[in-house]
């Protein structure tokens, strides 16, 4: 993260990573929320623990699954709390709306809070008063803010244009966003352009399986100066989702000379 002065928003952005390049590599895991369940409840704690040994900089999780982590999991990884949700059962499934607030946040230890906005979507107005009011609930709590913004809605088919992923994230910055977590426009070089025209860093969101690989999609998004990645189904739905964090790290941050032990784990039994 870029250098400024010591503030409590910088300090707890210079702890989202424990690298001095800059780059992140987040693990978003609240789609327990808005798809189901990712794993059983017994084995929460070690995918978090696989994704810590792995290598991530943060993980992001809702309010109460915050409560039921344990607290030893958070002293090497940072722990970001979603504030937004919305369901895929509901109406409309790219509504989001606030199910938390900043000083929840604070009191569960967090290092920064994260907000969805679908730009496009029915709701998108109440979206962006949502992202605002945190915004400026940030501003009076120096806590970092990640907005995660997409171009997705009724009107909106097919892969989004580098045009409105700029947009996207340049809307994300103007409302008072640190950072901004979007999908990748391609090809490469027009992604470039969209990092260019963005004053906050950008974060590519994993995606869907496709046929690149993600440790390919990984060195294709660096190049272009996104500043990290964050991925969150690729890693949960592997049978050895350390190891993928590992690779991942490797190529955001470099590799390690001693990799910490990785524990390998099969989705079971979940509902």
């Amino acid at each position: 993260m870029a250098r400024g002065p010591l503030t409590g928003r910088s300090i707890r952005l210079a702890r989202l990573s424990g690298h001095d390049d800059g780059r992140l590599l987040l693990v978003p895991l609240d789609h327990s929320v808005s798809d189901g369940p990712i794993t059983t409840a017994a084995a929460f704690d070690d995918l978090i623990r696989d994704i810590v040994d792995g290598g991530a900089d943060g993980i992001v999780v809702h309010k109460g699954r915050a409560r039921l982590l344990a607290p030893r999991l958070f002293t090497t990884c940072s722990l970001i709390v979603h504030l937004s949700a919305g369901t895929a059962l509901g109406p409309d499934s790219n509504a989001k709306v606030l199910v938390g607030d900043v000083e929840e946040a604070i009191r569960l230890g967090a290092d920064a809070v994260s907000v969805h906005v679908n730009i496009g979507a029915d709701t998108e107005s109440a979206q962006l008063a949502d992202l605002g009011a945190v915004a400026a609930a940030c501003d009076r709590w120096s806590m970092p803010l990640l907005a995660m913004v997409y171009p997705r809605g009724p009107r909106l088919t097919g892969p989004a244009s580098p045009e409105q992923v700029a947009h996207v994230a340049n809307i994300a910055a103007d409302l008072g966003a640190d950072l901004v977590k979007t999908v990748f426009a391609s090809p490469a070089e027009r992604m470039a352009e969209v990092v260019a025209a963005s004053p906050v860093p950008i974060l590519v969101a994993g995606g869907p399986d496709s046929e690149q690989s993600l440790t390919e999609f990984a060195r294709t998004a660096l190049t272009t100066g996104c500043r990290g990645l964050a991925v969150g189904r690729r890693v949960f739905s592997s049978l050895t989702p350390g190891q993928v964090v590992r690779e991942l790290a490797d190529i955001v941050h470099g590799p390690t000379e001693t990799p910490a032990p990785l524990t390998s784990r099969r989705m079971a039994g979940v509902m």
